[in-house]
């Protein structure tokens, strides 16, 4: 059976779901704990779901938020979450408190993507990690993934390589396949040629990867932290990613320090 690439009403829809999810009709409703038969008439569109249903197969079948969303618009229902621009008022109670927690992160890097990784908010030390790069990056909506991937991004102004972004760049294809998400695989098909041909199979000498960023105070010596909304209520902030920057040794703290400083009097 092939799957639909594009499912518009509900059946469609559903269908879509279940098979990119490997599950047959029997599988999902024994998991449900519905009537195949109704699973089946839903489907096909001989019958018209509950609110109820349709929230319910949702849960089961796993899907992302906006999903869910369109899936009930589909029916003829409400949809069940916010769908609001980041810069939105609906979200004030979200945006203050994460900015506060890049403020808090100074005078280390710490900044916001979206589900593409396109930069949306960041704190001052985060302009580091792009201090010299081709200027054509820096065009907006700037792309976190494609800056640390190019050869003019950050590879050009640390030792990050393209090698580094692997175990990040299988992650979101996983999660891509996952959630059925086109535009992410798309990005990671145009960045796929920057990757290295052949794994790594060196041993690790470390416990995660770092890069060291030229400053004009010398080396920073940095690893990665990546955290999301623990539970979100809202498809931008289901789709959010904070992404802080930590220094491995003392010397590159204080070379932090004395750069926020220098930030300052400037």
């Amino acid at each position: 059976m092939t799957v639909l690439e594009e499912p518009q009403t509900v059946g469609e829809m559903l269908r879509f779901w279940r098979m990119h999810r490997k599950l047959s009709q029997l599988e999902l409703a024994l998991d449900a704990e519905v009537s195949t038969k109704h699973l089946s008439f839903v489907e096909t569109g001989r019958a018209q779901p509950s609110r109820q249903l349709l929230v319910h197969l949702s849960n089961h079948l796993d899907l992302p938020l906006a999903e869910q969303n369109r899936l009930l618009l589909a029916g003829g229902f409400a949809p069940r979450y916010l769908d609001e621009p980041y810069h939105s008022n609906a979200m004030l109670p979200l945006r203050e408190p994460l900015r506060q927690l890049l403020d808090a992160h100074l005078p280390n890097p710490a900044l916001i993507v979206d589900g593409l990784w396109n930069l949306i908010d960041a704190n001052d030390a985060a302009s580091l990690l792009w201090d010299g790069v081709d200027p054509e990056l820096l065009k907006p909506p700037m792309n976190m993934l494609r800056l640390a991937l190019h050869p003019g991004g950050l590879p050009s102004i640390s030792s990050m390589t393209a090698a580094c972004s692997v175990p990040l760049i299988h992650q979101l294809k996983r999660k891509s396949r996952d959630t059925a998400d086109k535009p992410l695989a798309d990005l990671l098909e145009e960045l796929e040629p920057y990757l290295p041909d052949k794994p790594v199979t060196g041993p690790s000498q470390q416990p995660m990867v770092t890069l060291d960023l030229q400053t004009r105070l010398g080396p920073v010596r940095l690893f990665t932290l990546i955290a999301t909304i623990g539970a979100p209520l809202e498809v931008t902030a289901a789709n959010l990613a904070i992404e802080t920057f930590l220094p491995t040794d003392p010397t590159s703290a204080n070379r932090l320090q004395s750069l926020m400083a220098e930030g300052l009097q400037q």
